[in-house]
């Protein structure tokens, strides 16, 4: 009788199957993905420097003029130099929010009595648009019937103009977008917080670390993805700040409280505008600072994660 049993050894065409499905698996299913992230994000980037290289009010035919944009927003255009000045202001004290959303979630991580309406108290700033921020912080700082000028009063101080004066306009709209923003950072670590290892923190407990040296040594270091996660978000806001400024001032007093993103956009939209070729210049010199802090933070969780391995 013929000997019927399978063969032990597959085919080389079933072998080199088996080998590559795993591997080609995975890019099958980001295909569709990757295809529309070119679509939509890397084919507008490279539009926008392909833009910048000319002159054009978005209508008639585009004039060559190479980096002619460039050359006058680096050397004569003091409304840009306003823009990437408030824009580090923005950076600066934006990142208040990290440790304002450490320090909420630690209190908020406590069981006492009412703490989920504490928690819906500190969590409702993050769910509200920033237009209604924009508006809720107009009002407050109004100096006629404004709150902070109220308060202000209380300690002896005169009714205080502060979005009418250019040396304070853009401090009062970076607290304006600290409000949501400490809310998000504070989610963030909550999220962290539920993770943290209850074995460490009692194994702490026992060797005598408390307060400051349980915080630093032993809750600091497991929330370390959370803090990567709200540099990240917080940078990437500050820099393309723009919804707070268009609703609270209008890049006014002046021009005093203009950063990148509003500039291009009234460069490039607005009625004082339809300089394309210029606006797009802008856009890439905010890309390309926003992608030297998206590089570094990449870089920085790639060495974490080879040092983990």
């Amino acid at each position: 009788m013929a000997n019927t049993a399978p063969s032990e050894n597959p085919s080389p065409r079933k072998g080199w199957y088996a080998r590559n499905e795993i591997a080609v698996t995975p890019w099958l299913f980001l295909l569709p993905a990757m295809f529309m992230f070119a679509l939509y994000v890397v084919w507008p980037i490279g539009q926008s420097f392909y833009t910048s290289l000319f002159e054009w009010d978005g209508l008639s035919e585009a004039e060559y003029i190479g980096l002619a944009n460039y050359e006058k927003l680096l050397t004569r255009d003091r409304a840009f130099n306003t823009s990437i000045w408030n824009n580090a202001k923005w950076l600066l004290f934006y990142l208040l929010a990290i440790p304002g959303g450490l320090f909420i979630a630690l209190f908020l991580n406590q069981t006492v009595p009412g703490i989920r309406l504490y928690k819906s108290l500190f969590f409702f700033p993050f769910v509200i648009s920033q237009i209604v921020v924009g508006l809720v912080f107009t009002w407050f700082y109004d100096p006629t019937f404004g709150l902070f000028n109220g308060i202000i009063g209380v300690f002896g101080f005169e009714p205080v103009n502060v979005l009418g004066d250019p040396k304070l306009a853009t401090y009062g709209i970076i607290a304006a977008g600290l409000w949501p923003q400490t809310a998000y950072c504070m989610i963030l670590y909550l999220t962290g917080l539920n993770a943290v290892d209850p074995e460490q923190i009692e194994a702490a407990r026992l060797d005598g670390a408390k307060g400051r040296k349980m915080l630093w040594y032993v809750i600091l270091p497991q929330l370390r993805p959370a803090t990567f996660i709200a540099f990240v978000v917080t940078v990437i806001g500050a820099l393309r700040s723009f919804d707070l400024i268009s609703i609270m001032t209008n890049g006014g007093p002046f021009g005093s409280t203009r950063v990148l993103s509003f500039y291009m956009f009234e460069k490039s939209l607005s009625e004082y505008g339809f300089k394309m070729g210029y606006g797009a210049a802008i856009a890439v010199i905010l890309f390309l600072i926003m992608l030297l802090f998206i590089g570094y933070f990449l870089f920085r969780m790639y060495q974490d994660e080879k040092g983990g391995h």
